[in-house]
């Protein structure tokens, strides 16, 4: 694991994004920075493209085609970053991610989220990581495999997130 120990204070959204986007280059296709669009919260989403069999080292994966969406807000009205780090694929409608932000409270700093298409299905409270964003970045890529992995079907939808999966403790 790499530890990020620079000041957060000084961070600088472009900046930033630009660092997400060289360290997922190596990882991930297609690696490109986008300005947010009006709907999304923060001013810029890395976006890559990916293999998920060969991420998920699993052949048998049902689709060949994801993407990864990493999206930090610097500047909020609580002591930490927002983010969002979304696996979508497009194919099946499914979107898994982490949320960071100033919705469902209830659960606390940060939530796993399941969605089919634009309609949220399941938010669990997920461990809130205090560290360097790009410290985030490297524990939520180790994480995402099981996130992907957790996420339960019925009749080819997503319905909601294993509970005893440790990605949602």
């Amino acid at each position: 694991m790499v530890v990020f120990l620079a000041n957060r204070a000084n961070l600088q959204s472009k900046r930033l994004h630009d660092r997400i986007q060289n360290r997922l280059s190596g990882t991930f296709e297609n690696v490109r920075r986008r300005r947010a669009e009006p709907r999304e919260a923060g001013t810029y989403r890395v976006v890559a493209d990916v293999d998920p069999r060969q991420f998920l080292g699993d052949n048998e994966y049902p689709v060949s085609d994801a993407r990864v969406e990493f999206g930090f807000q610097l500047r909020t009205s609580d002591p930490y970053e927002y983010y969002w780090f979304n696996w979508i694929e497009p194919e099946r409608s499914l979107l898994v991610g982490w949320h960071q932000d100033d919705t469902h409270d209830d659960l606390g700093q940060v939530h796993l989220q399941v969605n089919d298409g634009a309609t949220a299905v399941d938010h669990q409270r997920a461990q809130f990581i205090d560290s360097h964003p790009l410290d985030v970045v490297e524990q939520r890529l180790n994480s995402l495999p099981d996130a992907v992995f957790a996420v339960e079907w019925e009749q080819a939808r997503p319905v909601g997130l294993d509970t005893s999966a440790s990605v949602v403790a």
